[in-house]
């Protein structure tokens, strides 16, 4: 479907599309990246400022039938579940929900397979109130009807939903806690990464330091907004990327200094993927009222590193590491 439009008045392009065909600034940006708009007979950029006058002709993709949700058999640790709700334990290198190159191996498909009802959120994504990035760990909570998913994402708006976070960082800390409060949005130079940008969407994540260890501290990470990266990206613009993120702190054991850089590398060695887990939930059932509190233990995949990096006899139990260490203590 092909239509155009005379520019009324002077506005970027991208604000300009999300207003008139009432789609988001991603969805217009991404017309505009596909070449599927064109101005004054030239294929236009997102930041393009129109000029009073101009002829805007988008040519809107045919829209594609939904794809049907397929069950994968994909073993999944539910950690609390009701008529209204589900909270699931996320392994890494899960993605949470259909999309290109992955459209029957995630999440959602393994919740169709054990017959969980889904319900709320955008197309394709049932269920799916909050994400976890495909190969962070840990809790994501599932809506199972339509009220409980409205609920839960005002709620989480609305930053009464505790979403907290473990993680592995280089280097030391100078202070704790450490409030991170810079905005975030699409990389200039690379889509596929965020990064700090003035017009991007404001973002804050609080650091905690939980212990230091050989080379790294172990946070608590607090969430009170939710963007694409949040964590790897504020972490990284301090100068403390997450241990063995490949995208935010590729060679991050350079960072360290002096005699301990190489044992640096052998401890990154020891990082199969980036060390960060989604620890800990803890807010009021959408319906009820009822206070929940979920945590999850370290993952295993994480715990050759945790333990070289605290040394010989330092964690007692494997499977109660954060337990041990006082992490989740630090709520009260």
């Amino acid at each position: 479907m092909t239509f155009c439009v005379t520019i009324p008045l002077t506005e970027r392009l991208d604000k300009f599309l999300a207003d008139q065909l009432g789609v988001s600034r991603t969805q217009s940006a991404r017309l505009i990246a596909n070449g599927c708009v064109v101005v004054e007979g030239t294929v236009a950029r997102a930041s393009r400022t129109l000029a009073r006058g101009e002829v805007v002709v988008v040519a809107m993709p045919e829209r594609e039938p939904p794809r049907q949700l397929v069950p994968a058999d994909i073993t999944l640790r539910v950690v609390y579940e009701d008529d209204d709700l589900a909270v699931i334990d996320k392994p890494a290198g899960l993605v949470v929900h259909p999309a290109p190159g992955h459209w029957d191996d995630t999440l959602v498909n393994a919740l169709v397979a054990r017959g969980t009802t889904l319900a709320g959120g955008a197309e394709g994504r049932p269920g799916i109130v909050h994400r976890l990035d495909r190969e962070t760990s840990g809790l994501i909570i599932i809506a199972k009807t339509d009220v409980a998913h409205r609920r839960l994402a005002a709620m989480i708006a609305a930053r009464r939903v505790a979403r907290v976070y473990a993680a592995l960082v280089w280097g030391h800390l100078d202070q704790s806690p450490r409030s991170i409060d810079a905005p975030i949005g699409r990389d200039l130079r690379d889509r596929k990464r965020m990064a700090i940008l003035p017009q991007g969407r404001r973002s804050r994540t609080d650091a905690f330091v939980i212990t230091r260890l050989a080379s790294m501290d172990l946070l608590r990470l607090e969430l009170h907004s939710g963007r694409t990266h949040q964590i790897r990206v504020h972490l990284e613009s301090i100068g403390h990327p997450v241990v063995g993120d490949p995208v935010y702190a590729a060679g991050g054991w350079k960072r360290i200094g002096g005699k301990g850089r190489l044992d640096a590398r052998k401890l990154e060695a020891l990082a199969p993927r980036q060390a960060l887990h989604a620890a800990l939930l803890a807010f009021r059932h959408p319906i009820s009222g009822t206070p929940l509190r979920l945590t999850s233990p370290w993952p295993p995949d994480l715990w050759p590193l945790l333990e070289a990096a605290a040394g010989p006899g330092a964690l007692a139990s494997r499977e109660a590491a954060l337990d041990s260490m006082g992490f989740f203590g630090a709520d009260g």
